[in-house]
């Protein structure tokens, strides 16, 4: 049997995730989560797409990201495609780089935009050691443009659509989103019906 078509919605943020072959690291150092924004930057040429958050860790990473022109499968193929050419010539690696397809979740309401992306901020202070102590010290997420409220460098990152979700919710007790990202505790909030990778 076939492989299920996937859906994709051009206005709708899907969270995406991607995990390393057998668990094993992907990213071992600064250069190949350099060499990933390449491969971000080499697709995002020739298929625009935006990316409201993402973290970047050892063996995985998540993008929240809607991609208004080309297939998201499309999209991510390439991305993947990409950087596994590039991580296998950089370290002369052969065997498969990545355990299976991408994972991905629409994410359709500003309440869930919210979450998932507090969720993939707060990656690194989850895992069974903490990589960071703080989330706006991780330097391989997005969550550092949001707390010192500076632009990166990326035309395909947009920092703005999340803090203006906050506006627009009176009710959220959190005035900010770095605020909402901070306080969000993950087990009551959040419910995911698909698998997530981590470590």
């Amino acid at each position: 049997m076939g492989r299920m078509r996937r859906i994709w919605q051009p206005e709708i943020y899907y969270h995406v995730t991607m995990r390393g072959n057998n668990r094993q690291n992907i990213f071992l150092n600064e250069g190949d989560v350099s060499l990933f924004f390449r491969a971000l930057q080499r697709t995002y040429k020739k298929s625009n797409f935006i990316i409201i958050a993402y973290c970047i860790m050892n063996n995985h990473y998540h993008l929240l990201i809607r991609s208004p022109e080309t297939p998201l499968s499309e999209v991510m193929l390439s991305i993947n495609k990409t950087y596994s050419e590039y991580f296998k010539r950089k370290y002369n690696y052969f065997g498969q780089l990545y355990e299976t397809r991408f994972f991905s979740s629409m994410v359709s309401d500003p309440i869930g935009l919210l979450n998932v992306s507090s969720y993939i901020h707060q990656n690194p202070l989850t895992t069974s050691k903490a990589m960071a102590n703080k989330m706006e010290y991780y330097p391989y997420s997005s969550f550092q443009y949001y707390f010192f409220d500076k632009k990166c460098d990326y035309p395909f990152v947009n920092t703005e659509l999340l803090p203006n979700l906050i506006k627009n919710y009176p009710d959220i007790k959190d005035r900010t989103y770095v605020a909402y990202c901070e306080n969000f505790r993950i087990k009551q909030d959040l419910h995911f019906d698909y698998e997530i990778p981590t470590n």
